[in-house]
């Protein structure tokens, strides 16, 4: 795919910041709502939202039924709308949506990262062709400004790795478990309450949410546009305080953590699981609801980012960082993009711990060395082939194992490179 993007989002005249901007909004659930409180407490911010489309014509809202509309093919066409904000749950009518806005050479923003994760490529190529602008800084970990830091300010820096707590439900489960010695059933029943997981919490729990914005940062941090499968992505919803009080023993955290990485030879691999992390780590003290990002760059060093990874006000607020860029010209520049997409690997070994009684699990997964087993607490620490991981993952879901990686990575050897025939379960 090209990328040697030229986006044109400068305003014109009819737009300029004399006046307003005219918003429409696609969608009126949690960060929909968030965008619309934060306008109307801060009306010197220039946008004004003219038109709102929702779906669902019953649902009780805290506007005024003559508010909404129901024909998101209205406002595409509405070109008085300064600006489209697609904030909707449904990812593939969401692309087609934005995908549309961007044919029509539209500004649009949105938090859809399950949409973006999948169709990014495409997305960017519209751009190109069509010279719409797409911003899209609250579909990866609410307030914090990462993706914009990662195309703008580190665009011309190789990165050595990025590291990161990307979903706030998980991590609240986490963090509830560890203080309070919890199960997990009653500490996602504790996230439920308060808002900060859904109702369905597969999504969150199974690091599906957290795969999809790290496919984002990968694209920004190394110019690689994955696809969601390429990347591992394993749950806490086989944890145990077994593997918490595990954790504790070694002095460190289990907490699920996106980790994108350039290997020696210039190639990348990213992988979401639970993983131990230590006090060295600024991840470690990352509790509650906050999310993380960690940046190793080769000449600036470590930078650390933290903030609320959830919630309407928080992504609101960067729907509202969005479209104030958009105002002044902004538009992603995919600039390692541009250098040369770097290739994908999996042919590495990952140590993990895994906690099984299946232990055809382990025999399964060939573990190429194993360095500490426990009969009694039903678990096993050893290096296994990351593609074995992927290829077993649903598996491994399936039966209720639970896998934390320790943070290890090295190159696969001859002998484990060997294709391994699933068994069949």
């Amino acid at each position: 795919m090209s990328a040697n993007l030229h986006l044109n989002s400068l305003s014109s005249p009819s737009t300029s910041a004399a006046r307003p901007w005219r918003v429409g909004l696609i969608g009126f659930g949690c960060v929909g709502q968030g965008l619309y409180d934060i306008l109307q407490k801060r009306p010197e911010t220039g946008f004004d939202i003219s038109r709102i489309v929702v779906k669902n014509q019953t649902k009780e809202r805290t506007l005024p039924a003559n508010r909404f509309e129901f024909d998101a093919a209205a406002l595409l066409a509405d070109d008085t709308l300064d600006v489209l904000v697609e904030v909707i749950d449904d990812a593939e009518e969401a692309f087609r949506l934005v995908a549309a806005a961007l044919r029509r050479g539209r500004r649009v923003v949105t938090a859809n990262k399950a949409m973006l994760a999948r169709h990014l490529p495409e997305l960017v190529q519209l751009q190109r062709e069509g010279q719409g602008t797409l911003l899209y800084e609250a579909a990866v970990c609410g307030s914090i400004p990462v993706i914009r830091t990662l195309d703008a300010y580190f665009g011309a820096e190789p990165l050595r790795r990025l590291t990161g707590i990307l979903n706030g439900s998980s991590n609240y489960v986490l963090t509830r478990m560890g203080e309070d010695s919890s199960d997990y059933a009653p500490a996602l029943a504790e996230a439920q309450a308060k808002g900060f997981a859904e109702t369905d919490p597969s999504l969150d729990m199974g690091a599906f949410d957290p795969r999809s914005k790290a496919v984002l940062l990968a694209a920004h941090a190394y110019g690689a546009f994955l696809q969601p499968e390429q990347v591992l992505n394993l749950g806490i919803e086989g944890i145990s305080a077994v593997d918490i009080a595990f954790a504790a023993t070694l002095g460190q955290k289990i907490k699920v953590v996106a980790g994108l990485q350039r290997l020696p030879d210039g190639r990348v691999t990213a992988l979401v699981t639970p993983q131990l992390v230590g006090p060295d780590s600024p991840l470690y003290s990352v509790d509650n609801e906050f999310n993380g990002v960690v940046i190793e760059a080769d000449f600036a060093g470590e930078q650390f980012l933290r903030g609320r990874g959830a919630g309407g006000h928080p992504t609101g607020s960067a729907v509202l960082a969005d479209l104030a860029a958009l105002r002044q010209g902004f538009a992603y520049q995919y600039p390692k993009a541009r250098a040369g997409a770097p290739a994908y690997a999996s042919d590495l070994e990952v140590e993990i711990y895994l906690r099984t009684d299946e232990d055809r699990l382990i025999d399964l997964l060939d573990f190429s060395e194993i360095s500490e087993e426990a009969d009694e607490d039903e678990y096993v620490v050893g290096y296994v082939a990351l593609e074995n991981l992927i290829r077993h993952r649903d598996t491994l879901r399936k039966y209720g194992a639970f896998v934390v990686r320790t943070g290890q990575l090295r190159p696969i050897s001859t002998a484990v490179a060997a294709v391994v025939e699933e068994e069949s379960f």
